[in-house]
């Protein structure tokens, strides 16, 4: 898991500067990636730094020779080590930890569509949702961000989804736009069988119940008993699915009206109870919120694994 530090960068005069580069070939990857890291070197900010797959930074540093080291170089298998929304909390907390005033540094960055990001439509989307919403999470910040996709790992679906995650592309479409077209996709209804819960604090007996082990059931517990407490009244709250993909949803009397619900980082280290939607979202696979029709309340559904 990923997680913010105790500081974010303070807001730049310059807004987010959110780009998005296409490529097939190791080659076309570097004749991308030098001129923005030649920008990053120029700005007044601190060195440029590449996340990318090991073969596209072993061809960078082959192409920079002696100039590599002003560069930062990260596997992007270690950058990307969880959800999507860790993968806030991980860009969140390195601006905070290496860029220079208002969050200005130059980031390219290769998500893993070889790994997690691609390994199914329902997770690819998850991570089409985390690019368009950068665009509000970052925005204060000065902080210039290369997004690169590899047709090779990435597909021309997800392709054509990202660049309209992305401005300056032709096709963008506000996060509010996008997003809502995502949400629009709805979710597969609750068994019959599924269980009905007397309260959040619940979920602890129920997934211990079916062997989710005792660890990994108190910080689901934890995840649930947060989102119910940032969004509630809770009306209803059903549970299904095998251990470790247990399913909870919460049925709630209002809806769930900011697309950036749980994803906007809070002061502090690692995720820790008081920080509502934030934490379910750091700790669970999946956090979908669907809202009702106008004057109805919303549905969270939060699966562990």
């Amino acid at each position: 898991m990923s997680s913010s530090t105790n500081a974010r960068p303070a807001a730049a005069d310059a807004p987010f500067d959110h780009r998005m580069a296409v490529f097939g070939s190791d080659d076309a990857f570097v004749a991308a990636a030098l001129p923005f890291l030649a920008e990053g070197l120029a700005a007044d900010e601190p060195p440029p730094v590449a996340i990318a797959a090991p073969a596209r930074l072993a061809a960078l540093r082959d192409t920079l020779g002696a100039d590599a080291k002003e560069i930062g170089f990260i596997d992007h298998t270690d950058w990307y080590t969880g959800t999507a929304a860790n993968a806030v909390a991980q860009g969140a907390g390195y601006l905070a930890a290496h860029a220079g005033p208002g969050g200005r540094i130059h980031l390219l960055m290769e998500p893993d569509w070889a790994g997690r990001a691609g390994r199914s439509a329902r997770e690819s989307t998850e991570w089409i949702r985390y690019e368009s919403l950068a665009n509000l999470l970052f925005a204060p910040f000065g902080t210039t961000a290369l997004c690169a996709y590899d047709t090779r790992t990435a597909g021309p679906a997800v392709v054509d989804a990202a660049r309209r995650a992305h401005p300056g592309t032709g096709v963008y479409e506000q996060p509010s736009v996008l997003v809502r077209e995502l949400d629009v996709v709805p979710l597969p209804p609750p068994p019959l069988s599924a269980a009905r819960l007397p309260g959040p604090e619940a979920v602890g007996t129920w997934s211990a119940g079916l062997g989710l082990p005792a660890g990994d059931s108190e910080l689901f517990t934890s995840a649930v008993v947060e989102a119910a407490a940032a969004h509630g009244p809770v009306i209803e709250i059903l549970a299904w699915g095998e251990a470790p993909a247990c399913l909870v949803e919460l049925r709630l009397c209002r809806a769930v009206d900011d697309p950036l619900a749980g994803f906007v980082p809070p002061p502090g280290g690692e995720p820790a109870p008081g920080q509502g939607l934030w934490f379910t979202r750091q700790v669970c696979a999946y956090v979908d919120v669907r809202d009702g029709v106008p004057g109805d309340g919303a549905r969270i559904r939060v699966q562990y694994a």
